[in-house]
């Protein structure tokens, strides 16, 4: 029996946070026992526990999320442990965990330092100090933050993993600051350094253009600690001089140039307290963001000569970071590495970074080092590296893959080698985006936190990687900017924007993203803190809604509506067809479901009953405005019937039902949708009884499509679904990132319910597993980690036509299963394994109904050899590729006399088809 994922507010051993509330959440494996009898937490300021500080003991304690009731202090680690006795009478007592606090409200001693005059280098700020009076150092600290960007270092040695520190916020509303363990690293004599870069405060940001957003000044603040004593603080005893960053920007890039200073002066200068020292003090607060780090490394994969003789580094693999290298060059040499996601024609290509000129410039002195940028980051896959002298060795480069430090949380293996692609692109995809906040693309001139990407995106993230830390950071930047705009909120963060925001769908993240962490993490507290936000989005909406008439419509403003579909004017549309007004009306009705059911849960009874009688109004004008009296939908768009089945909005769910079939079969079953629409497909298509559809659908490998991508090798989700176009050629350059998550969402669906695994309860205490099968799979094997422990859904079509499934249940939890091709038949699950094999009702090796259609016989020679003999008229359309004909189904082809068709024609070949089965290699 073990304690593992010890976490505090969903951060193990967090230094230097902010902790609004303090909240311990642990997990039990390694035990037969099923559920906690006695668990407690016990706290103390020394790490031997010799003196207990705050403990808690009981036989309900929450290891979800169970508060640690004390008043912490400034700079002050707090040990900790957590003990669990299971029902068998084991017991299983923790590691030794901690959490410190940084400076909280103590007065900070030390000044904001900068240059005399703004330089055209990047400075360098340096103190050098002795520890001669200290007899042994038994702890070191150092709070500390640099803008716009920094990184410190204590005698030649970089403090702390962190990279691109203090991080992306509104710098107008807070700066954080770090706290670092420097215990190991001083000495007797001392040299602390200090470099800045332009970062997002100070360099380029956004795509029109804004450089020096928040401030035009480097400056930075420390306060150097040794055994709880002051020891070195920012001021006027400080001195600067040049470093060898000549220039950085997030988007450009970075120069790095040892030589710089080779026939130029560069003495140390006195340093200058900013003279709006005492208001840029006032803005300092803890850490918010979880560190962003080098998380994983990736070898070059090959090295190519294009036909336009460059050569370019293949990783293999989008992603999000920088190249570091082995440098042994002469001196003078001069490296430039431009960075890119595809190749044209063989040769290098980034024209679709637009303005970003995403490079890296170094300029050896001769000496041997590991190189690297300092202030930057790329997203790319390809690395033009020009100016190199000599051979160029691929083991001399690394790929270093930078994200926020989030643990991944689920794995899938499946018996298709494209899902399991489909899979690793979307987690990929997260990765490259979430760093310090959820991007919409890692690579151009952009990489801005949209709203509307985030929101449609969340379940699938709180599935593939633990976000409450993480999101918590993005929920509480955008209160702040909502703050400032009487509810809006932003389309994306920073808000940068001449406009406020206010989108729907985009805005409806307010609603959307609290409620999702409460369905994945069932944590009470978050809600209660994202509850303004929730609130304030929807009063605003009601209250425009009141300016404009109080219709109960949302029919006046911009819309992005649904993004990118293919149903708009042309394949380049930016929007769909679905009517924007009804789009918006649609998240009006579901932002105040979910505002009411927040309110319920926290016993904000108006509120609750408020938004109620409001939603009833919302979906009455929805359905008088948008639905005949019979219940038909006036808008006949694959989005506008999605949406109405995910949100319940409807006369009669079998008409909307209806409607979408025919709808589909006019589109060929090609996804029209876009952000709204095709972003939950597949979901909506299994919930309501059509899950035969979704698997095609996801498996279908012409275009648009999810395989469709893979199979132009497509490594993380593109941002179009016609990014790349079959000839390889880039679409266009105006927005086309081949690093964009939201198409991602599919795989909600997979582990939802392909896998099968769905919270039944808030933080997946209990849950809800169904997996629904199909030939199309012989097995899919799926782990959740979830916040309550890890869950596992695994099935497989024997040869014999018999299943197996197993399922596993955390510790604590429970489920209900319900087995596949049993008509409903449900198991009731405590926690452990539980395995099946048995005879289903329905033969799942069987490929084919009467409902398929002739397109997916086309892909199977044994299907088109029976047609072929048997069915000669169905053959001929086949062969004709006319897309109406490939979309005609067995059922249809039995009427269509009038093509010389008959039923008993039908069914003599039918008998044959029904009766193929998936051979599995």
């Amino acid at each position: 029996m073990k304690i593992v994922d010890v976490k505090i507010n969903g951060i193990e051993n967090p230094i230097g946070f902010s902790y609004p509330k303090i909240k311990c959440s642990w997990k039990v494996t390694g035990t037969t026992g099923k559920y906690q009898v006695r668990s407690k937490i016990v706290v103390s300021e020394k790490e031997d526990f010799s003196e207990i500080l705050w403990s808690k003991e009981d036989h309900d304690l929450d290891w979800i999320g169970e508060i640690i009731d004390i008043t912490p202090k400034p700079r002050t680690r707090y040990y900790f442990y957590v003990e669990v006795t299971d029902d068998e009478n084991n017991t299983a007592k923790s590691d030794v965990c901690f959490f410190e606090t940084g400076k909280m409200a103590e007065k900070w001693k030390a000044k904001f330092i900068g240059t005399n005059e703004e330089p055209s280098f990047h400075p360098c700020f340096v103190r050098e100090f002795s520890l001669d009076g200290v007899k042994e150092i038994k702890e070191g600290r150092i709070y500390v933050t640099g803008l716009g960007l920094y990184e410190a270092y204590l005698n030649g040695v970089k403090i702390g993993d962190d990279y691109l520190a203090p991080f992306c916020n509104d710098y107008n509303k807070g700066i954080q600051y770090q706290t670092y363990d420097i215990t190991n690293l001083l000495k007797a004599d001392n040299k602390l350094s200090i470099i800045c870069g332009n970062g997002w405060y100070k360099g380029r940001l956004g795509y029109d253009g804004d450089v020096s957003y928040y401030g035009n000044k480097f400056g930075v603040i420390a306060e150097v600690y040794v055994n709880g004593k002051l020891t070195v603080m920012t001021d006027e005893s400080f001195k600067y001089c040049g470093s060898d960053i000549v220039s950085s920007d997030i988007y450009d890039g970075e120069e790095y140039n040892r030589l710089y200073w080779k026939d130029k002066k560069n003495e140390c200068k006195p340093v200058t307290v900013w003279k709006d020292n005492k208001d840029t003090v006032a803005r300092l607060v803890e850490r918010y963001s979880l560190p962003v780090v080098v998380k994983e490394t990736l070898p070059v994969k090959e090295i190519i000569n294009t036909p336009a003789g460059e050569k370019v580094l293949d990783f293999g693999q989008n992603f999000t970071g920088y190249v570091s290298f082995k440098s042994k060059l002469p001196s003078g040499t001069k490296v430039v590495l431009d960075f890119g996601e595809v190749l044209q024609e063989g040769n290098f290509y980034n024209a679709n970074y637009r303005s970003a000129k995403a490079q890296f410039t170094y300029v050896s002195d001769g000496s041997e080092e590991d190189v690297r940028p300092h202030f930057t980051y790329y997203g790319f896959r390809y690395v033009r590296v020009t100016g190199w002298e000599g051979e160029l060795n691929a083991e001399d480069f690394t790929g270093n893959v930078v994200y926020s430090d989030l643990e991944t949380t689920a794995t899938l293996d499946t018996s298709d080698a494209k899902l399991n692609r489909l899979a690793s692109n979307c987690l990929w995809g997260q990765k490259s985006n979430f760093l310090d906040m959820p991007t919409d693309c890692p690579q151009r001139d952009e990489r801005l936190g949209w709203t509307g990407d985030a929101q449609v995106f969340a379940p699938t993230a709180c599935f593939n990687m633990d976000t409450r830390a993480f999101y918590r950071k993005f929920l509480y930047d955008l209160h702040l900017d909502q703050m400032d705009h009487d509810g809006i909120v932003a389309n994306f963060i920073p808000n940068i924007s001449k406009a406020p925001g206010g989108s729907s769908v985009w805005g409806d993240v307010a609603t959307f993203l609290p409620m999702a962490l409460y369905e994945y993490y069932g944590d009470e507290d978050e809600l209660r803190a994202n509850y303004p936000l929730m609130k304030d989005w929807v009063d605003h909406v009601i209250h425009e809604d009141e300016e404009h008439g109080d219709t109960g419509l949302w029919n006046f403003g911009f819309h992005f509506g649904d993004w990118l579909a293919q149903d708009g004017i042309s394949p380049q549309s930016m929007k769909g067809g679905t009517d924007d007004y009804f789009v918006a009306s649609v998240y009006y009705y579901e932002s105040l479901i979910k505002a009411g059911s927040a309110a319920r849960i926290l016993g904000y009874v108006d509120d609750s009953i408020r938004y109620a009688k409001r939603a009833e109004k919302v979906n009455t004008a929805i359905l008088n405005e948008y639905f005949s009296p019979s219940g038909r939908l006036a808008i006949d768009t694959q989005t506008a019937y999605l949406i109405c089945l995910k949100y319940k909005i409807f006369i009669s769910r079998d008409k909307i039902i209806d409607g979408l079939k025919l709808r589909l079969k006019k589109d060929c079953y090609k996804i029209k949708g876009g952000f709204v629409g095709a972003t939950m497909m597949c979901q909506v298509l299994a919930e309501n009884g059509m899950e035969d559809i979704a698997y095609y659908i996801l498996f279908q490998e012409g275009f648009p499509g999810w395989m469709h991508c893979i199979n132009l090798g497509a490594t993380t989700i593109w941002e179009r679904w016609n990014s790349i176009l079959d000839d390889g050629t880039i679409s266009g350059t105006g927005m086309n990132s081949l690093n964009h998550y939201s198409y991602g969402s599919v795989m909600e669906y997979v582990y939802r319910f392909i896998a099968g695994i769905q919270p039944n309860s808030a933080g997946f205490k209990s849950a809800y597993i169904a997996p629904q099968l199909s030939s199309k799979l012989q097995y899919v094997n799926f782990e959740y980690n979830s916040v309550s422990g890890k869950y596992s859904s695994c099935w497989k079509i024997n040869d014999d036509g018999t299943i197996t499934v197993r399922a596993e249940v955390p510790f604590g939890c429970s489920a209900v299963y319900r087995l596949p091709g049993t008509n409903g038949e449900e198991i009731q699950l405590e926690a452990g394994i539980f395995e099946k094999t048995y005879k289903p009702a329905r033969d799942y090796r069987l490929m084919y109904t009467m409902d398929t259609r002739l397109e997916e016989f086309a892909e199977d020679k044994r299907a088109l050899d029976i047609i072929k003999a048997d069915l000669p008229l169905a053959y001929k359309l086949i062969e004709s590729k006319d897309v109406e004909s490939l979309g005609l189904t067995l059922n249809e082809l039995q009427t269509m006399f009038f093509m010389g068709f008959n039923p008993p024609m039908v069914m003599a070949a039918a008998d044959k088809l029904l009766a193929l089965k998936k051979e599995w290699k």
